[in-house]
């Protein structure tokens, strides 16, 4: 009896262990899936220097992804700032 309930212990840690390689591949595959993850077994593409903007565009690397996302938000931000300034001018002093 005190045997198998010191195997439960065992069969515990191999069920987290699972858990934790299902949640690892998982991850790999969105972060693949988002451009953050190297992925040495696929060849890169890099765009020519006289290359036009259809294959500019399908050269995509992790920093340009963070690059662009930057971009985004300073667009945001500003436009946050535009509106404030519309929605305070608006109003009756």
């Amino acid at each position: 009896m005190a045997l198998r309930a010191h195997q439960r212990g065992w069969v515990g840690l191999v069920l987290i262990l699972l858990a934790l390689v299902i949640v690892a591949l998982s991850a790999r595959t969105a972060l693949k899936a988002y451009g953050l993850f190297d992925d040495s077994d696929k060849p890169r593409h890099a765009a020519a220097p006289g290359a036009n903007e259809t294959e500019q565009a399908a050269t995509i690397t992790p920093r340009n992804a963070i690059e662009r996302a930057k971009g985004v938000q300073d667009m945001v931000k500003q436009g946050a700032i535009e509106q404030e300034k519309r929605i305070d001018d608006a109003i009756p002093k």
